[in-house]
């Protein structure tokens, strides 16, 4: 059961049956416990505050445009992402049977188009 292999839970007790091991837990003193919760709710309570903080600094606006520019995106990059996102919108127009919005971003596409050709060659 020891060669690196995902194993279940029930894999395990039965493991442990078979073997016949008896384990026992001593209860642990009411002081252990309420330290050990204490320092569990502290911990939860800090990691609770540094994602609060980290997610409000990820939402500003120059954390976005900072972190976008760290990305260098090759032309070819950009014009993909860009297809990804005109096509998301052309199939939401198409449902809305806003077509004019359809021919819109249809010419934007051609564009693409041809930018993703340039790449490609």
């Amino acid at each position: 059961m020891t060669d690196n292999k995902r194993v279940s839970n029930k894999q395990i007790l039965d493991e442990i049956k078979n073997q016949k091991v008896n384990i026992t837990i001593d209860p642990m003193p009411e002081a252990e416990l309420n330290a050990l919760a204490i320092k569990i709710v502290s911990r939860m309570v800090k990691l609770k505050s540094m994602e609060d903080w980290f997610d409000h600094v990820n939402r500003s606006d120059i954390a976005g445009s900072v972190a976008y520019k760290d990305l260098e995106l090759t032309e070819e990059e950009e014009a993909l992402g860009e297809a990804a996102k005109l096509m998301t919108l052309m199939n939401m127009f198409q449902e809305d049977e806003e077509y004019e919005k359809c021919a819109i971003i249809k010419a934007r596409m051609a564009q693409v188009n041809e930018i993703l050709k340039k790449g490609n060659k």
